[in-house]
């Protein structure tokens, strides 16, 4: 079953730059915290909304090679807890605007082919980080699941109880991985272990750790996402 994806002659950066809507330029100062919320508020969200897919490009952002690798400059940010996860009795929950709604072990997500990538992982904060991120595409998940035609969301909830919301397209990016390694070693707790969402086209805060289920949905709730509900910009693209 294939998705159909917009497709733009702009580039994801250049088009997020004419519309104003770069999640750096709005967003810069507050990567777990809530100093600068007041600044990024509602009035992009309108906009945002309707110019989403066209931000979108399915096109590759460039990756780097194994020696670009910052292993120290991956900063630890936590929500309120880390949670000690059970990889044995893990189970990542799919479900929503789904045919197949499943739970996964980590035994069944790993028999799914590897993905490796090594991408800069930009915070919000103004720091960043280029990191080796190995685990499988978000796309081949949503894909086992059998989206529905409606379904334009997906949602993402963690084991500590943070939660995040992204549009269909950027979920099904080639590059938007479910990880379980980090710099090519089993994922660390602190970094979101068993499973954490990683993609070099969302602003750290938009990459949940922990996570423990995904659903699909039509519309977008009142909820949007754990920072997102404080103020901040929801597509929080790069």
């Amino acid at each position: 079953m294939g998705l159909i994806l917009p497709q733009s002659g702009l580039s994801r950066r250049r088009l997020l730059q004419i519309s104003g809507l770069s999640g750096m330029g709005v967003l810069m100062g507050g990567c777990g915290t809530s100093l600068f919320a007041d600044r990024v508020g509602q009035t992009f969200e309108p906009l945002n909304q309707i110019v989403e897919e066209a931000l979108l490009s399915q096109n590759p952002v460039p990756e780097f090679s194994s020696s670009a690798i910052e292993p120290d400059q991956l900063l630890i940010n936590t929500f309120d807890m880390t949670p000690q996860l059970d990889p044995l009795q893990f189970r990542l929950t799919i479900d929503g605007e789904v045919g197949r709604p499943m739970q996964l072990s980590m035994a069944d997500i790993q028999a799914i082919p590897l993905t490796s990538m090594v991408i800069r992982h930009v915070c919000v904060e103004g720091w960043a980080a280029i990191v080796q991120w190995g685990g499988v595409r978000l796309q081949d998940l949503i894909q086992l699941a059998q989206p529905k035609p409606g379904a334009r969301y997906v949602y993402f909830k963690s084991a500590d109880g943070y939660y995040e919301s992204w549009d269909l397209a950027s979920s099904v990016h080639p590059q938007t991985l479910m990880a379980y390694q980090k710099n090519g070693q089993p994922l660390p707790i602190e970094n979101g272990a068993p499973l954490r969402l990683a993609a070099p086209i969302k602003l750290g805060y938009k990459q949940s750790k922990w996570v423990t289920q995904i659903t699909l949905v039509n519309e977008l709730l009142p909820t949007k996402g754990y920072w997102e509900d404080f103020g901040y910009e929801w597509f929080g693209g790069i």
